[in-house]
């Protein structure tokens, strides 16, 4: 078989597989076919069908194959990130600031502080866990941030599911998750400071404010159509300039995103386009996240520690925002809504994972028990939510026909 023949074999199998045991099993209500098409990733890998049928995995998906898979993840996952990006709304949660802070601060702190505690645990008990490249600050910190994400696009997802996206409740979660992804890409910046580049990236910082307010002034003065072409433009530059200054191409994809203002572009429009690259392209990139799951370790320890992670990530989350209730005046039961919900860990764990990998701040090890804590709190979220028959009770009333923000 040609690698042409081979290469249309495996996007087949990445295609086709997640969608028909999603639809067989009617797991929309558990497990979305975002969070299915995560887990045939990992089992596509080599920890599962590579172990079980080594000849065939790597017949499949070979060197030339998976470099060519690589290319088309590369360029999903940065349009992605930059949509998320866009799509931020940092003036909303400014506006509510006080209740908005003190709700996504607790619910930061808190499992980033458990998930630095299950980091040095780990670190005593082995030292396969850590990257090559790593000081122990970071790769603790990196941990305990991958304790404390949450993913905005799931969240959004899910409150369509719940039928409470546009309500005043899950305006308050969207402002929550907003603070929080803002914090988070900021700590990895930190993370990821080299100091033997740290000329690259002042300047690279100190450019990108002064490129960031040029590209503001001459959006506006743009019609949509070219507004779209231009904004792809600027964010190749600030993926490629990030990367070269050794803050890797996401962070650049991410900032590209987010000095620009979502109300310049259509929102129909912006919506079909995060939902067909979802479709058509994201599979990919949850397929060349499976290829970096390893076992090496044993399953046996890898499953303890995602274990131990979901434990700092789901106890973090509920005490954290319990907390923040308390000191609010919550009526009982927002507080566990709340804390399910922010739960949602799913692409952005993904992202956040592979770019301590990348970067050799965490092993493959423990990238793989990460993506298994995300998988898992990610399928906690809706059931949790469901079985406390809180949201229909506790959602205001709606905002029909309004835009995703206030």
């Amino acid at each position: 078989m040609s690698i042409t023949e081979i290469y249309l074999l495996a996007m087949m199998m990445i295609f086709a597989l997640p969608y028909l045991v999603w639809r067989l099993l009617n797991s929309d209500n558990v497990a979305p076919l975002v969070v299915v098409q995560i887990v045939g990733g990992v089992l596509l890998g080599p920890g599962v069908l590579g172990a079980a049928y080594p000849e065939y995995h790597a017949f499949v998906f070979s060197p030339q194959v998976t470099l060519a898979l690589n290319g088309i993840a590369w360029w999903a996952v940065m349009v992605f990130v930059w949509i998320a990006g866009v799509e931020l709304d940092l003036r909303q949660a400014w506006r509510h600031r006080g209740e908005s802070l003190v709700v996504a601060g607790m619910a930061l702190v808190t499992p980033l502080l458990l998930g630095v505690g299950v980091a040095l645990v780990l670190l005593g008990w082995q030292s396969d866990w850590i990257g090559a490249r790593a000081h122990t600050w970071q790769f603790v910190t990196g941990v305990g941030m991958g304790c404390a994400v949450t993913a905005l696009p799931i969240l959004v997802l899910f409150l369509e599911k719940l039928g409470i996206l546009r309500t005043a409740l899950g305006q308050r979660l969207l402002r929550y998750a907003s603070f929080d992804d803002l914090a988070i890409w900021g700590v990895l910046a930190l993370i990821l400071l080299d100091w033997e580049r740290i000329g690259r990236q002042g300047l690279f910082l100190c450019g990108f404010g002064i490129a960031a307010w040029l590209v503001r002034r001459a959006m506006v003065r743009l019609r949509e159509g070219d507004r779209w072409y231009a904004s792809l433009t600027w964010l190749l530059a600030c993926a490629f300039l990030s990367d070269w200054a050794g803050l890797h191409y996401m962070v650049g994809a991410f900032l590209a995103g987010v000095v620009l203002d979502a109300g310049w572009f259509d929102r129909t429009r912006m919506d079909a386009l995060r939902e067909q690259v979802l479709f058509a392209f994201m599979p990919v990139f949850f397929l060349s996240t499976g290829l970096k799951t390893t076992w090496t370790v044993g399953a046996e320890t890898v499953f303890v520690a995602a274990g131990l992670l979901m434990v700092a990530s789901v106890a973090g989350k509920l005490l954290g925002v319990g907390l923040a209730g308390r000191m609010l005046g919550w009526p009982r039961g927002d507080a566990r809504v709340i804390g399910w919900l922010l739960q949602t860990k799913g692409l952005i764990e993904l992202i956040f994972a592979n770019i301590l990998l990348d970067k050799q701040i965490i092993s493959n090890q423990m990238f793989t028990a990460m993506l298994l804590m995300a998988i898992g709190s990610t399928m906690l979220a809706l059931p949790m939510v469901r079985n406390s028959h809180l949201v229909p009770a506790r959602a205001p009333a709606a905002m029909p026909g309004g835009p995703l923000r206030e």
